[in-house]
């Protein structure tokens, strides 16, 4: 994302909105313990309280991981493979699930999915956590957006653990269909995948121990409860009677609308919102698509009838490509439409109190009308944008490795741990006992930068390597890369070249470094809901029917 996209777009909404510059969005912060006491409830923020320890606890330890085993090829490899636990690696291959046959297995993958970044959300928006601290860290992601959520839980992990359960489990469950080496081979692939993106997320600095491991423990009960009672579920939905499909989208309506307020503007929520639509999408069309003469019943109803050996490389070729291009007219014909044609509707019904706003959106009584959205969607790129995604591939950002503060979270939890050392600080000279750090007295700019921020900047040799790093957390500016191993100048250089300036100074300064985030505006919830919607009906239903009609088809 360009920074001057972002500048566009606030232009564009505060003319549209005819109103003052609106406040800047502090999305995914950790501002002072104050702000939270009063944006959380006192069983949530009492949560948070108790939790915020363990993520700077674990923070310097995360930094030897990393300083131990970083290499140039690594850095490489795991910012690829993390785009194989992104939303939109799986959204973009779910589809083709269900268009070659293994609908048991794309309806599965939808629930799972759906589930692990709804409940993993609701835990981000409750807890409100920050990603550990950068520096020490090295911030190693293709993604510009991934700073602005917080970072408990890991929904990476989650997703992750949650498919390969699901896939080992379907391995067992057909073992006598595949020759002895290649059901170890996809067995051992299914592990592997699953270790590759849990362990890259601590490779990369992304998130902690807790993060991932509380990722890890909610994508496994997710995938038993889809191998335990997923069939059952399917079986319900294909019923004749429209019934159970209008309580499952009664569920997830009110699923949606009782999703937790975060005390910052987290877009953790919009990821929520766009599976949602998916899995309200699904059900609609897997319940009408079962009744129709189209689909098979083996092994679940509303299977879409599929043969390779009988279609061919060149037919399947056609399904797959002409599937996605109709995903694609659909997401960018309805969005726009949907954003017109909604924001004069929600103004009557706001007059009429019919509305309940959410947090961090912009009310359609404050605009006239929504400007051209830029980086609004995590889950499927406008087709605009899918050559410089592929660029990307090929030739990795250079802000793929960071350095200090990349959003909001960060800004603030780096303020609040320079306060938490200046108060040490004051308590020391005042006489009151803080925990000792092993480091030399500090001398010229050293103790400067000690009298400021209330610790020695500088490690030494004494002084363990963890507390080394420890001495790190607080600091930085903002210093973007290439996919180099670090060296320990750079955390000198990039981490701990403080500025002298007063309180005000300091939180502005860090505050210019940051990529502002976009307007969010309150038609784009039922806009998601429809378009995620409309795609999951073309997966399920729409596409499978056309296929059929055009000779794509089996019969």
């Amino acid at each position: 994302m360009h920074a001057e996209q972002h500048v566009e777009e606030a232009a564009d909404a505060v003319q549209s909105s005819r109103l003052p510059t609106p406040e800047p969005r502090l999305d995914a912060g950790n501002k002072d313990h104050d702000h939270y006491a009063r944006r959380l409830p006192a069983w949530r923020n009492s949560l948070r309280k108790t939790l915020i320890p363990v993520v700077r606890w674990e923070t310097p330890y995360l930094a030897l991981l990393q300083e131990k085993v970083r290499t140039p090829a690594l850095d490489s490899y795991f910012a690829y493979t993390a785009n194989l636990g992104t939303h939109t690696f799986y959204m973009v291959f779910l589809p083709i699930l269900f268009w070659c046959g293994h609908t048991h297995l794309g309806r599965a993958m939808v629930h799972m999915l759906a589930a692990g970044i709804y409940f993993s959300g609701v835990l981000k928006d409750m807890l409100c956590l920050p990603r550990p601290l950068s520096p020490p860290l090295y911030r190693i992601t293709m993604s510009g957006s991934a700073a602005l959520e917080y970072g408990f839980p890991s929904s990476h992990s989650t997703n992750a653990v949650s498919v390969a359960m699901y896939c080992i489990h379907l391995l067992r469950s057909t073992a006598e269909q595949h020759h002895p080496n290649v059901y170890l081979g996809l067995q051992l692939l299914a592990y592997f995948f699953a270790a590759t993106i849990v362990f890259g997320r601590l490779y990369c600095g992304m998130h902690g121990f807790l993060d991932v491991i509380v990722g890890s423990l909610l994508g496994a009960v997710l995938g038993q409860i889809q191998i335990v009672y997923g069939h059952t579920f399917d079986l319900w939905i294909a019923q004749g009677n429209v019934t159970p499909t209008l309580i499952a989208l009664l569920v997830i309506l009110v699923l949606i609308r009782t999703h937790p307020e975060p005390a910052d503007d987290c877009p953790c929520y919009d990821d929520t919102i766009a599976f949602a639509g998916v899995v309200m999408g699904v059900q609609l069309g897997a319940w009408h698509f079962s009744q129709s003469r189209y689909s098979i019943d083996t092994p679940i109803p509303s299977t879409v009838h599929f043969d390779f050996h009988h279609l061919g490389l060149l037919k399947t070729t056609l399904r797959i490509a002409l599937g996605v291009l109709i995903v694609f007219v659909w997401r960018a014909i309805m969005k726009p439409a949907l954003l017109k044609i909604l924001p004069p509707i929600y103004r009557v019904l706001e007059r009429v109190r019919m509305l309940i706003p959410r947090a961090f959106f912009l009310n359609a009584s404050n605009y006239t009308s929504v400007p051209h959205l830029h980086g609004d969607d995590n889950l499927i790129p406008p087709a605009s944008e899918i050559p410089h995604m592929l660029n990307n591939l090929v030739h990795p950002r250079k802000r793929a490795v960071s350095v200090g503060p990349q959003s909001a979270a960060d800004a603030y939890e780096t303020l609040a741990y320079r306060n938490r050392r200046r108060r040490e600080s004051l308590k020391s000279a005042e006489g009151t006992p803080i925990p000792k750090r092993s480091s030399p007295s500090p001398t010229g700019r050293q103790a400067h930068k000690g009298a400021v921020f209330g610790a020695d900047l500088l490690p030494t040799p004494a002084a363990s390597r963890v507390q080394s790093l420890e001495q790190m957390m607080g600091t930085g500016k903002v210093s973007l890369g290439l996919l180099t191993p670090p060296k320990d100048s750079d955390y000198v250089e990039r981490g701990a070249r403080m500025p002298n300036t007063d309180l005000e100074d300091e939180k502005r300064e860090l505050f210019d470094q940051l990529t502002k985030p976009r307007v969010r505006y309150d038609v784009e919830v039922v806009t998601k809901l429809i378009v995620y919607g409309g795609i999951a009906w073309l997966a399920v239903e729409g596409n499978p029917i056309l296929f059929e009609c055009i000779g794509l088809g089996m019969r």
